[in-house]
């Protein structure tokens, strides 16, 4: 069985015509060569796998080639070169400067340098790596270095050019290597697979290619094993779970819902693109460059610059055309200053998580962004649900609530009054909820003079059960306990955003008691509290599907099985904003902070 070669050493370029994306440097040294203007030093320098050691080699065979073609390019049938494609030649000399790096490696160079070539013109020596010399060998380097014999060229190679002492610098021709880019590293991928007969998509090989960051040597290594992985049929799906890239789809979802508005959607795209691996600032750094790209696509002629496939870029010249050119500049502009402020974070995802926020708001109001140097940063708008307005049993728990709101007088009056601003503080009190006739005055309030309590607003909520002599708009149609049921399921299967609730009613059914009134047992404190702060609205539905205003719930915790869960200060706080949104916008009024 033949002995299996890497693509990066099979395909390894043999001409200067086959080197990629060096066209300005292969033709320089092509001239230097047929003009016979040739220096006694040169030096490449760029990043890894970019063809420095290649066309160093290239040049070697190149000039002590016999017949030379009509381009200039080596024959590969000379004794020359045919002793340098096997390996065998006396002619090319490569020394690794990283494990001979010390004053006697050079020495001994420099006495090999002496002896001329049997066979061609001229004896090359390749120093590859050479910033890794010591200071020492670098200065006993310098006199041969200057002036060698006429038959010697040295051709330095290294990737920190910055790390060579100048003194060296001068005495070489200096060669800067550029990145390859990705159009051109796909191109030779689509070569290597059709000589290999391997199947792949243009939008696999793309990913290849950035994820190469410029390095042929290294697109052709991920190319070797994507083959081993695909058994020869490389697609986009493949490469982005071997390589663990995050997809574009996932972007293109957060920029849909960025545009909606929709932060609880955004928010659960996040915690999933977490749950598969990718750290925050990765997340926020491939965002930014996604508004880069749409930013690019918003104009032709500038979509030249997004280097990726046909079908990828359609997609984003058809997102870009909802992105108006202000919002994208705020929105990469707010992506960049979290990716700065990352790493001084200490909690990093909810660094995240509210500039996702700050997104999703951003396109309510683009003009207060993070550009206007007098808008606080900090400032976040309350985030609502989106309501569903086509849903009739939505609309009626709305109503309820409203109802239960605006029949809370209690509420209010719940904050204690400090004794020296009774009178200014009695008329603050009985305009915490936000009405035409009373507009909220504000007053400096302390945390501890705060006396509300969850309890007090259940309370509140229970007294909207009842239902007065007059108001009886469904009638009082007997119904049994299976009928009552179907309007329990009904109404649990017409929840689409109170999960929790949902669940509850789903497994704890209703009991009939009397003719109208039935009883609840729960097993739990919470799953109690959540049947008494949706009361109001459950039992409008019942009535309404049961044609009877009569209707009453009870609701009791199992004896033996009561489970309670103590709750802090926090989660109490946040179960009474959920009863009424104005004590979280009196919080904010005063900058109060829960202890």
């Amino acid at each position: 069985m033949d002995n299996y070669i890497v693509s990066a050493r099979k395909y390894r370029p043999s001409t200067f015509r086959s080197v990629v994306g060096q066209e300005a440097l292969t033709t320089t040294l092509k001239n230097a060569i047929v003009n016979n203007k040739l220096a006694h030093a040169y030096l490449f320098s760029g990043p890894r796998g970019v063809g420095k050691t290649t066309c160093a080699r290239i040049f070697a065979k190149t000039i002590n080639c016999f017949h030379p073609t009509a381009d200039h390019e080596a024959c590969n049938e000379c004794e020359s070169c045919v002793a340098f494609n096997e390996q065998r030649s006396y002619n090319i000399h490569e020394l690794d400067a990283a494990s001979n790096n010390g004053v006697d490696d050079i020495r001994a160079l420099i006495e090999q340098v002496r002896i001329p070539p049997q066979i061609g013109k001229y004896k090359v020596y390749i120093i590859d790596e050479v910033h890794m010399l010591s200071t020492a060998a670098f200065n006993s380097f310098l006199k041969t270095l200057e002036e060698p014999p006429a038959h010697a060229i040295f051709i330095l190679a290294t990737t920190e050019k910055h790390k060579i002492i100048p003194t060296i610098l001068s005495r070489c021709q200096v060669y800067d290597f550029n990145r390859i880019n990705i159009s051109d590293i796909v191109h030779h991928l689509e070569y290597v697979a059709e000589q290999e007969n391997v199947k792949t998509e243009v939008e696999a090989l793309n990913i290849i290619a950035q994820k190469a960051d410029g390095g042929m040597r290294d697109a052709l290594s991920i190319f070797d094993q994507m083959v081993s992985y695909t058994g020869g049929n490389i697609t986009y799906s493949a490469v982005i779970d071997t390589l663990n890239v995050l997809d574009y789809e996932y972007y293109f979802k957060l920029t849909d819902t960025i545009l909606a508005g929709n932060v609880v959607d955004c928010l659960l795209i996040l915690n999933d693109i977490y749950n598969r691996g990718f750290e925050g600032q990765y997340i926020i750094a491939g965002l930014a460059s996604h508004f880069r790209d749409l930013l690019v696509c918003k104009d032709p002629r500038s979509a030249q610059l997004f280097q990726v496939g046909s079908s990828i870029r359609n997609r984003y010249t058809e997102t870009a055309k909802r992105c108006s050119n202000e919002f994208l500049y705020q929105a990469i502009d707010m992506a960049n200053t979290c990716d700065l402020n990352y790493r001084a974070s200490k909690n990093k995802r909810l660094l995240v998580e509210l500039t996702l926020i700050r997104l999703c708001q951003l396109i309510e109001n683009p003009t207060e962004t993070t550009l206007n140097p007098k808008k606080d940063e900090t400032t976040i708008k309350p985030i609502q649900k989106p309501e569903q307005p086509d849903a009739t049993t939505t609309t009626s728990r709305s109503k309820a609530t409203a109802a239960t709101y605006a029949s809370t007088p209690n509420v209010e009056n719940k904050i204690k009054e400090p004794p020296s601003e009774e009178k200014e503080s009695k008329a603050a009190s009985t305009n915490i909820l936000p009405n035409k006739e009373a507009p909220l005055k504000k007053r400096t309030v302390s945390i501890n003079e705060m006396g509300i309590s969850i309890s007090d607003l259940k309370n509140e909520n229970k007294k909207e059960n009842t239902s007065g002599p007059n108001n009886k708009k469904n009638g009082s149609k007997p119904f049994t306990e299976e009928n009552l049921i179907n309007a329990w399921k009904a109404y649990t299967d017409a929840l689409t955003e109170e999960k929790l609730l949902k669940n509850t009613m789903s497994l704890y059914l209703p009991k009939l008691l009397a003719e109208t009134l039935f009883e609840v047992e729960v097993n739990t404190d919470i799953n109690k509290h959540y049947l008494e702060d949706n009361s109001a609205s459950i039992l409008a539905y019942l009535r309404e599907k049961l044609q009877n205003d009569d209707v009453t719930m009870t609701i009791k915790i199992a004896e033996g099985n009561a489970i309670k869960k103590p709750l802090t200060s926090r989660e109490i706080f946040d179960e009474m904003v959920k009863q009424n949104s104005s004590l979280q916008k009196l919080s904010d009024e005063f900058g109060l902070e829960l202890s």
